[in-house]
């Protein structure tokens, strides 16, 4: 079985989605045809209209009515926010209300992003991919157990991972169904604006109406979380007891809504998988991509009003290249969310940290496939060529020859990725959980997951992305990351159940794990996840000393 990127997932997934575009018995076959991929609602399959017992819920701008899944009712596509085309680069708008009810039983748009095509590429979406991707992309999903029931259950809403810049919740991956069964909470996931469409910076160029336009990506999920707090009773939730959660950029975006003042109060536990953000990007970086944009479109500075007219794919052609990021800004994000310490708005706020202990056989190896079968000569050159901007003064031969001196049964290739992890990834979250320990009032618990993926003859080891399928017990969809054996829905149960528990109590407690500590600058407890799940003092310890003294630069900034 071939190790599949989330890319190759979305792909599936998207393909096997009907788009907006696609009419009622279309979009029948096309799931026909996707069995054994796609577990399609039964009722999609009913020769009349909509039955008056799907599940019916009342939201602040109207009806939605979704659909049943054994016990649960399942809501895609609801809109927390109006239609972003008209409104490009500025803060979102809550949707305008709607009299009839509205059929919420399949994803929204994507937001924009380029999808790149290739010929040979059988999972890439059909029709083209403009039918699902678009500018009016500000939709969740929901499922829950209960509607209407006062039983106030936890909620936990789900940021998606592909950086700031592209991805989409669009995927079975992210399924809540198994969640909510295990566990008695509801389950959001989202779309919001990514790239330049999220995150270009018009407030240095001297306008005084862009002034308050940075972050609208951000501002988005903000919106979302306030939908949440307005409407997530209707579905069964307690709008006090809100868990954010997300991988790698959507990790990411936790960390950042954690230092905006328009977030504060609208989420109570936060959870980060593989992603950190430490800093924001400076205005004057920012001000330099905006500009390389402006150069691409051929748009002059004192024009800024023509980026309403642009198409789409053109902005989408000219932003790809470029790399995007949250931006401090007095308006949105005041201060970096975890520089010179954390923010003081999320102090009183329960967090849990993770990552992966070899990040990068994904994040590297992926595309340079060389790193998986190197010699020792090698790993030096290769360690500079790929993380040489994170290791700073530190002689790249002097890493391999402490690392063998560590871990002296490591392979070139395991000290290769472990280095290059340690460096490149987990770097931000000991920063993150140091700073959290020294200044946080509330309590902070860190975990690694060392449990390596058995796909390819476990080439891929403790993988960027693994820890996603075992949080939302999901082995099933994410077969082609875990496998699908005992070992790997073992795992599952113990990252889930720690996930719900902390979402429900904020604390990760849980009868299948041994007593998980709250994280200290003395002790540096960390939950080991592994096939017998430990908690470790310090866990690679040696490599923090190393990299310690090291300026950390955050990625993207």
């Amino acid at each position: 079985m071939a190790f599949v990127t989330l890319e190759s997932i979305f792909y599936m997934n998207v393909k096997k989605s009907p788009a907006p575009c696609v009419n009622r018995r279309t979009f029948i076959k096309t799931l026909a045809a996707a069995a054994g991929v796609i577990s399609a609602p039964r009722f999609l399959f009913a020769e009349k209209g909509y039955a008056a017992e799907w599940p019916l819920a009342t939201t602040t701008n109207g009806k939605v009515r979704g659909y049943s899944h054994g016990s649960l009712s399942i809501f895609k596509g609801i809109p927390y926010g109006a239609s972003t085309a008209t409104r490009r680069f500025q803060a979102p708008a809550a949707p305008e209300s709607w009299s009839n009810t509205k059929i919420t039983t399949d994803f929204g748009q994507i937001a924009a992003q380029k999808i790149e095509r290739k010929t040979s590429d059988s999972f890439y979406p059909k029709p083209k991919a403009e039918n699902i991707i678009g500018e009016d992309c500000l939709s969740l999903n929901v499922w829950t157990p209960g509607l209407r029931d006062e039983a106030k259950r936890p909620v936990m809403v789900w940021l998606h991972g592909g950086g700031y810049s592209g991805w989409s919740s669009n995927i079975n991956l992210y399924d809540g169904a198994n969640l909510c069964n295990r566990g008695d909470v509801v389950v959001v996931t989202l779309n919001h604006r990514l790239n330049g469409f999220g995150y270009m910076y018009l407030g240095g160029l001297g306008h005084p109406e862009f002034l308050t336009c940075a972050n609208v990506g951000m501002l988005d999920i903000i919106l979302a979380l306030q939908w949440i707090k307005d409407n997530i009773t209707e579905f069964g939730g307690d709008p006090e007891k809100v868990t954010i959660f997300g991988q790698s950029g959507g990790g990411a975006k936790c960390a950042t809504l954690m230092a905006m003042p328009g977030a504060q109060g609208l989420f109570h536990r936060v959870i980060t998988m593989s992603g950190q953000q430490i800093t924001g990007r400076t205005q004057a970086h920012a001000t330099e991509t905006t500009l390389s944009v402006l150069e691409k479109l051929k748009i002059k500075s004192d024009n800024l009003n023509a980026l309403s007219t642009v198409p789409m794919h053109r902005i989408i052609e000219a932003m790809h290249d470029e790399v995007w990021a949250p931006v401090i800004d007095a308006n949105t994000l005041p201060n970096d969310p975890f520089s010179p310490h954390a923010s003081q708005l999320s102090a009183h706020i329960p967090m849990l940290m993770g990552n992966t202990h070899d990040e990068t056989t994904y994040l590297i190896g992926s595309k340079d496939p060389t790193t998986f079968d190197l010699k020792w000569e090698d790993v030096a050159s290769k360690l500079s060529k790929h993380v040489g901007n994170f290791l700073g003064n530190l002689d790249p031969k002097l890493v391999v020859e402490s690392y063998r001196k560590w871990y002296p049964t490591y392979s070139p290739s395991d000290v290769f990725f472990s280095a290059s992890t340690a460096a490149r990834s987990w770097r931000g979250f000991v920063i993150e959980s140091e700073r959290r320990a020294s200044d946080a009032k509330a309590a902070t618990y860190l975990y690694q997951l060392n449990w390596k993926s058995p796909v390819d003859k476990g080439k891929w080891r403790a993988a960027h992305t693994l820890d996603v399928a075992l949080a939302f017990d999901n082995i099933t969809y994410g077969q082609s990351m875990t496998g699908v054996s005992s070992y790997a829905q073992h795992m599952a149960d113990m990252v889930s159940e720690a996930f719900l528990s902390f979402a429900r109590t904020g604390k990760p407690s849980s009868p299948i794990l041994p007593f998980w500590p709250k994280f200290d600058l003395t002790t540096r407890q960390t939950m080991i996840f592994d096939t017998v799940a430990k908690v470790e003092s310090d866990p690679r310890g040696s490599e923090r000393k190393l990299l310690e003294p090291v300026t950390y630069t955050q990625p993207g900034t």
